[in-house]
């Protein structure tokens, strides 16, 4: 008989969820601290899809709020696409709920991409551009100069990859970036949290989880392919993860190839570089 293990939850208030609230919080702390992502008087924009990442963003920076030497407004937005079968009811009365200050934006992007993105093909590049574009229009007219989204640390890791094998890019998701236009600033609190961590909180919360049926489904994505590789090595060899996300962190220019990066014509032998040929000492990556 094969045993299927089972999700791991907390109850809430044991010392086990608090550690983990603790850790999550500290995280989320550190990354706003690290790369300031939010200054006193700042009017926030916490974008929720009713996964489970985007609820835990909100309720960590509401936990983080109240006790925060800072002042600033959260308003969280929801864009409902219209995809069929979405409970259009069940975030409206968690917000409500909570008390926060919240907009519901309506916009049938879902009859868009399927209109046209043929049959069989991936969604995630238009459903993400016309996304954006309406997050953008309403940040505006609500006057939040700041989006905070909801991807993690292994988001991040999985974008490296992605760009890597099939951009030819080291490239990956910034904790904090400029919109095209200007008008905004796009953050990501949870930059240094595991899905993981953040998957046992959601459970431990018992968040009212909306799945998405317009691309959450698809099994040809790049993206899982990608997330599937990463997790068969994490099981192998424990740790690597965050190995990588720590080296994402530690970019050294003069030991890749980009010209644009390192002015690698015009190098002097005046003991300037450092690390010089310690690249090859790789004896202590074996131990």
């Amino acid at each position: 008989m094969t045993v299927v293990a089972q999700p791991i939850r907390f109850e809430r208030h044991s010392s086990n969820f608090n550690r983990l609230r603790g850790r999550l919080e500290h995280q989320v702390g550190k990354a706003i601290g690290d790369f300031n992502m939010i200054e006193d008087g700042d009017s926030v924009l916490v974008c929720l899809s009713g996964g489970k990442d985007s609820y835990t963003l909100l309720d960590i920076l509401l936990a983080l709020r109240k006790r925060a030497p800072i002042d600033f407004r959260i308003v969280a937005m929801n864009l409902d696409q219209k995809q069929p079968g979405f409970p259009a009811d069940v975030l409206p009365n968690y917000l409500k709920r909570l008390g926060v200050e919240y907009h519901i934006e309506t916009q049938d992007t879902y009859s868009t991409v399927k209109e046209k993105i043929p049959e069989g093909k991936t969604t995630c590049s238009l459903c993400s551009r016309l996304r954006r574009g309406i997050i953008y229009r309403v940040a505006r007219e609500l006057g939040t100069h700041k989006i905070a989204l909801g991807h993690h640390r292994d988001d991040m890791i999985e974008t490296l990859f992605l760009n890597m094998f099939f951009g030819g890019k080291l490239k990956a998701m910034p904790p904090k970036l400029i919109t095209d236009t200007g008008d905004h600033i796009v953050i990501r609190p949870l930059a240094y949290c595991s899905e993981k961590d953040i998957a046992r909180f959601a459970r431990s919360m018992d968040f009212p989880i909306i799945p998405c049926n317009l691309c959450g489904s698809q099994e040809n994505l790049q993206r899982q392919n990608i997330k599937e590789m990463l997790g068969d090595w994490e099981r192998q060899y424990p740790g690597r993860s965050q190995t990588i996300f720590t080296a994402m962190q530690n970019i050294v220019p003069s030991h890749l190839l980009d010209s644009n990066q390192f002015d690698f014509k015009h190098i002097q032998m005046d003991g300037s570089i450092t690390d010089g040929d310690i690249v090859f000492d790789t004896d202590n990556w074996l131990s």
